[in-house]
């Protein structure tokens, strides 16, 4: 069974989608269908019931405390190509306050030239905070994009400076 909680934060309602203790899709929303579909069809759940998503909450909960690393501890679960879920354990692996861009994160992932789908990764990341997408920047230092809105994207960003 799968369980979704909703948190309140400084940067709105966030919601988290929790099966057996791993992270399946989180972001900032109240609304548990912007969520469910950002997970791949061989793991989404058909039943997600409202209750206490655990570790997951609690590292919400402690992030938004001070405690930036928190969400680094806890299971994620995603599934895509090779290259995806490469990426997005990359991802987990960017410390807060070490933003990179778009190319360097591509390189990191181990395909420099590989640039839009480092950013693919990014925009297809259905576990936000749990998988730091918020942590690439544009060449220029520009934020590019953030599903849940540049605004919420900053405010991480400035949080973990």
């Amino acid at each position: 069974m799968s369980i979704y909680q909703t948190l309140d934060t400084p940067d709105g309602p966030f919601t988290v989608v929790v099966s057996d203790g791993a992270v399946l899709a989180s972001g900032w929303t109240a609304q548990l269908d912007e969520l469910v579909p950002l997970v791949h069809s061989g793991i989404r759940p058909t039943d997600v019931s409202a209750g206490d998503a655990g570790a997951a909450a609690e590292a919400v909960r402690a992030y938004y405390g001070g405690e930036l690393g928190a969400p680094d501890a806890v299971p994620v679960r995603q599934r895509s190509g090779e290259f995806l879920e490469h990426a997005w354990e990359v991802l987990r692996g960017i410390p807060a306050g070490a933003p990179v861009t778009y190319s360097e994160y591509a390189a990191k992932a181990g395909r420099p030239a590989a640039i839009r789908a480092a950013a693919s990764a990014c925009a297809r990341n259905a576990a936000a905070l749990f998988v730091p997408c918020h942590r690439v920047l544009r060449l220029d230092g520009s934020l590019g994009g953030f599903r849940w809105g540049l605004d919420v994207k900053r405010s991480l960003l400035a949080r973990e400076a």
